[in-house]
């Protein structure tokens, strides 16, 4: 692949050494009902982790979207940061985010499933504490509870988990799911009631949220691959107690539904009732599961998309990897949550595996299924670069709402594109949501080399939050 140059928005201001301050514009909020603005300015932030580097960079959002220039990256050899940086800890697998200790600035939750600490089992998860100077007020660490427990920090979440109105800190391993109670998670691990999960799973990831809308706390998706190679995908029950009773499979084993990598939540039909969106690239499929007062996918059901519906963009192709990743938003404002899809496989003419992403239409009817959906990858106009073999455009998506127009902005990643001379060390681009949808008026793009943590092999962007 011919290595180039992609277009930056903006130059990188020189990073403190410690990389945990930067000058902010205004005045911070006192306080944010979002759970990612770190700073508390009203805006949501992007984060992306480079496990790679064993780093996360947290882009600051503003009126102008976000830069280089409004940024930090952290590691675990950043001042206040618990831990030492060492190869394969992976550092940035997982990043969810937070108000965990209720201060009024979103915290920012890593994990680190490769850690390696003597005495100690596989994984860690840190907590680095949100502040109107960026990440100032240091953090902690959670290590595995059991000496059984395999990389964990794979996944997290928080979401009230018992319905009593306040958040909890869910975290996953390979072969575990745990719970914290309420806030900052000082107590000690609490494991699934009943029989949990089966023997040979081993999980990639969770995602919450409570899909009947009942205040008595939510439920939780955990998705990964069971001995045999096939998917699995189930749902964790929370409630007042016996968390995890009831534990529900989804989809499993030769059900192409079974999501084994990724998985969104959010409202895409407008009924109130957040829905489950799951992704599966080996099958290039994204199923949809509707919530309802009645549970997940139990008064509507669910519903299946590859590239081969009308109104989908493309052709199902094998290794197109359509579902590799899924991620949930309102892009035109109209009330319904729309579906971005990463294509990571695509080809785009003659030139293999460059990479797309598809951005289905939810429509606020109460009613299910996705309407048309538009695409875009580096060969469209407007989106800076150029469409070359293995760049893998769209290996993963994220929408959120960024520039505070009340409209989710498209963020995503190659994590194959070549930078100068460095292979594979991966790059982010972000596009505007408008009234009309998905614009590349303003698109902007950026790799590692722009916060200091590029180069070859890096994957700049394997995880977007």
């Amino acid at each position: 692949m011919r290595a180039k140059s992609l277009a930056v928005a903006a130059t990188v201001a020189a990073l403190a050494a410690t990389g945990l301050t930067l000058p902010l514009a205004g005045t911070a909020a006192a306080a944010t009902a979002l759970r990612d603005d770190f700073n508390g300015d009203g805006y949501r932030d992007l984060a992306i982790g480079t496990p790679k580097a064993n780093a996360v960079t947290v882009t600051f959002g503003s009126a102008s979207g976000v830069s280089p220039s409004r940024s930090v990256t952290v590691t675990q050899d950043t001042a206040e940061v618990p831990g030492v940086t060492e190869a394969g800890d992976e550092f940035g697998e997982n990043v969810t985010s937070a108000d965990v200790n209720g201060d009024g600035f979103a915290d920012l939750i890593v994990g680190a499933p490769g850690e390696k600490v003597d005495g100690k089992p596989d994984g860690s998860m840190t907590l680095v504490w949100g502040s109107s100077g960026g990440f100032t007020k240091g953090g902690m660490v959670l290590n595995a509870p059991t000496a059984e427990d395999i990389r964990f920090g794979e996944g997290a979440s928080f979401i009230d988990l018992d319905g009593d109105g306040y958040g909890n800190l869910v975290v996953v391993g390979a072969n575990r799911f745990w719970w914290y109670a309420d806030g900052v998670p000082d107590g000690g691990a609490i494991g699934l009631e009943g029989e949990g999960l089966p023997a040979g799973v081993r999980l990639e990831g969770v995602t919450g949220a409570d899909f009947t809308d009942s205040g008595n706390g939510g439920q939780y998706a955990v998705y990964g691959k069971r001995a045999d190679g096939g998917g699995y995908l189930a749902l964790v029950p929370g409630g007042p107690g016996d968390v995890g009773h009831g534990l529900r499979v989804l989809a499993a084993g030769p059900d192409r539904r079974a999501a084994s990598e990724t998985a969104a939540t959010g409202d895409v039909n407008g009924d109130g009732y957040p829905d489950l969106v799951t992704g599966n690239r080996a099958h290039n499929l994204v199923t949809v599961w509707y919530g309802s007062s009645q549970g997940l996918g139990e008064a509507r059901g669910d519903e299946t998309y590859t590239q081969d519906e009308p109104g989908v963009p493309g052709t199902t192709e094998p290794g197109d990897g359509f579902g590799a990743s899924v991620s949930v938003g309102d892009v035109d404002g109209d009330g319904a949550a729309d579906v971005a899809v990463g294509a990571p496989g695509e080809t785009v003419g003659s030139t293999t595996r460059v990479g797309n992403v598809v951005l289905l239409k939810g429509h606020k009817t109460g009613t299910s299924g996705l309407g048309a959906g538009t695409s875009w990858h580096q060969g469209t106009a407007g989106v800076p670069g150029t469409p070359e073999a293995d760049d893998h455009f769209g290996s993963t998506v994220r929408l959120k709402d960024i520039n505070r127009n009340g409209r989710a902005d498209l963020a995503t990643a190659a994590i194959g594109e070549d930078i100068s001379t460095a292979v594979d060390a991966g790059a982010v681009w972000v596009l505007r949501g408008t009234a009309t949808g998905l614009t590349t008026s303003y698109a902007t793009s950026f790799n590692g080399s722009d916060f200091g943590i590029g180069g070859a092999g890096r994957g700049f962007g394997d995880v977007l939050r």
